[in-house]
């Protein structure tokens, strides 16, 4: 067997064997493929209306010092995430920092992974008030790291799985940033499905079921942009949903799906 990495792949045919995949230096003949694309643009074009790049933002302060920590009381340094509809999450690092993340989460049509709004001052700026308005302590604390990166989001908030080209391609993507605990999961699914066997994962509804796809453009953008106004407006009225959030919740569709 020989591992191509760094091998990026622009597109997929099928051979009378299996899948050729065109890369940038060249050709890999494959078998069977595995996608795991997550939120890069996907090589099988029905995969666009299901999966949208959100962008989600993080800081970082410096370390701590002793005192500060001792402050704060967050002795058992446990993984914290608060319960608002944007909602933030945050960890203790091995060297005492606080990784500080989430609240604004940005779609900008035709933005994939590399793009300007992985940079964004403004979030920055917003995110960092966020951390010190919870950990007040830390407000005279440097940031040391900024940064962003893209989710690949579906509207039901969990992965989905498919097949194509006769059983050669198998795909799993739309993790919406669950995907640390559910990735093992979801690749053994993946190779149920390449290898054509039937299991206890296979046989699972959400297993065989797909997410509602999103509208295409410029619908999408004016339902993802009225879809985070609504959020907002909740988690400021004490988490009192709108029309838009009930009628979506009666869909099945984000987090309370």
């Amino acid at each position: 067997m020989r591992i191509h990495e760094h091998s990026g792949v622009e597109a997929l045919t099928s051979t009378e064997v299996g899948m050729s995949l065109r890369t940038f230096g060249g050709r890999v003949e494959a078998s069977m493929v595995a996608l795991t694309t997550a939120a890069h643009a996907p090589l099988l074009k029905r995969l666009t209306a299901f999966v949208v790049p959100v962008f989600d933002h993080v800081v970082m302060t410096a370390p701590l010092p002793a005192q500060t920590l001792a402050r704060i009381g967050w002795s058992g340094r446990q993984g914290i995430g608060d319960s608002g509809n944007q909602f933030h999450y945050y960890r203790l690092t091995q060297d005492n920092r606080i990784l500080f993340g989430g609240y604004d989460a940005v779609y900008e049509a035709g933005e994939r992974p590399g793009s300007h709004l992985e940079r964004d001052d403004e979030l920055t700026a917003r995110l960092v008030q966020h951390l010190h308005d919870t950990f007040p302590a830390v407000a005279d604390l440097p940031i040391d790291f900024a940064w962003a990166g893209a989710i690949d989001t579906c509207s039901r908030f969990s992965a989905f799985w498919g097949s194509a080209y006769k059983g050669r391609v198998a795909y799993v993507v739309g993790f919406t940033g669950l995907g640390v605990g559910a990735s093992r999961f979801g690749a053994d699914v993946v190779l149920d499905k390449l290898f054509h066997e039937r299991t206890e994962r296979t046989a699972l509804k959400m297993v065989r079921s797909k997410p509602l796809p999103f509208p295409p453009e410029p619908a999408r953008q004016l339902v993802i942009d009225m879809t985070r106004r609504s959020l907002a407006k909740a988690d400021e009225q004490q988490g009192r949903r709108d029309v838009w959030l009930k009628t979506l919740d009666r869909l099945g569709l984000g987090f309370d799906s």
